[in-house]
């Protein structure tokens, strides 16, 4: 009897465990100028049923991108204002809680920065001011804070677009897989600058690679970036013509592959393309595209070649999905769609990339940023 009672339990527990729900937390970064939030928001989200629950908030103003330090106990979170108010600030990160402390905030010495990114090694935190059309670099203290400025390139010239080009507008900066070079996409020049990075440099970490710049196609205004995994390949999307263009290295030499449409054939509505990701075993890609089209588009993969195949548009249900993230094990594609106030939680099929609506929501004002 004892015996049947201990094989019952063996069989019945790691069951029980299975049922249980997991849970990871959920970043949320926001616009707070229109009074719709009060700044970043912590999720708890259940990665079996794809629902999430506020567990806690602090107050920023525009924190409108956010980035966490390698070793995930800090979070770094633009201040997207201009005026000479543009900053980046430092908060302490408790991931059993789920809850954000405040260190110090630095000016980033330029305009309406849009995007935060850290280093591999937790070095520097290096924000990409788009009104500025520069790059700030900052050492990032041994608790977490920021130091003062220590650098900050500013690039130079325009696009053929007078309306959205008529100087350099830096949008998003990301390194590459090994984190040694820095790649730095210009909306306003249509290029994507290229800086070897030394961290052990403490004044100078960026300078001109040999290669200093990707030329992307004219008028398309570089927004994002993402590398595959082995590095080979560089998928960027346009935010003014919502191309997405797929570069290769060849010989050291970054050239473009490929140059493929987000929209269906037809579609003449206004474009405001603006994330791209990869699902997380390479096979798929997502991008999202504002303005009157509100989709995600869908691509496969060749694993061998980089292209991309379209394969679908997905509705986000909403507007203006400014930024979306996959769940870290890839079975949910969550939205955030600023202009309708809430995040869509769509459920992902792994073997054929098609997304699917899960019913659930988190409300929340002008959504921008999305972090697991």
């Amino acid at each position: 009897m004892k015996l049947l009672l201990v094989c019952s339990f063996l069989i019945v527990c790691p069951l029980m465990m299975l049922a249980q729900p997991q849970y990871v937390h959920l970043l949320i970064g926001t616009y707070t100028h229109g009074g719709k939030s009060e700044g970043i928001y912590v999720y708890q989200f259940d990665v079996t049923s794809g629902e999430a629950k506020r567990i806690s908030s602090i107050s920023a103003e525009n924190p409108s991108f956010l980035a966490f330090s390698a070793d995930r106990k800090y979070m770094y979170a633009v201040n997207e204002n201009g005026e000479g108010r543009g900053a980046v600030s430092a908060y302490a990160y408790d991931d059993q809680r789920g809850t954000l402390t405040f260190l110090n905030r630095q000016l980033t010495k330029g305009d309406h920065p849009c995007h935060v990114i850290t280093d591999h090694g937790d070095n520097h935190v290096i924000v990409s001011n788009y009104s500025g059309g520069s790059v700030s670099v900052f050492p990032m203290g041994p608790a977490g804070s920021l130091g003062g400025l220590v650098q900050q390139v500013h690039h130079e010239g325009s696009g053929p677009n007078p309306q959205r080009q008529q100087a350099p507008h830096v949008h998003s900066a990301f390194f590459n897989p090994e984190g040694t070079q820095l790649f730095v996409q210009d909306l306003g020049t249509d290029k994507i600058n290229i800086y070897d990075y030394r961290p052990e440099d403490a004044e100078h970490p960026l300078t001109a690679a040999a290669q200093p710049f990707i030329e992307g196609a004219p008028g398309g205004g570089p927004r994002h970036i993402v590398f595959s995994g082995d590095g080979r390949f560089i998928y960027l999307v346009q935010e003014m013509t919502a191309m997405v263009m797929v570069f290769q290295q060849q010989e050291g030499v970054w050239e473009p592959i490929q140059e493929i449409p987000m929209n269906e054939a037809g579609f003449k509505g206004a474009d405001g393309a603006a994330d791209i990701r990869l699902s997380p075993d390479g096979k798929f890609l997502y991008a999202s595209n504002r303005g009157d089209a509100n989709t995600i588009a869908i691509y496969r993969v060749d694993g061998d070649r980089g292209t991309l195949e379209k394969i679908a548009n997905q509705s986000v249900l909403g507007r203006g999905p400014r930024n979306f993230a996959l769940s870290p094990d890839g079975r949910f594609l969550l939205v955030a769609n600023q202009q309708t106030d809430e995040v869509v939680i769509f459920k992902r099929d792994s073997d054929t990339g098609l997304l699917s609506d899960t019913g659930h929501r988190i409300d929340v004002g002008s959504p921008v940023c999305l972090v697991f």
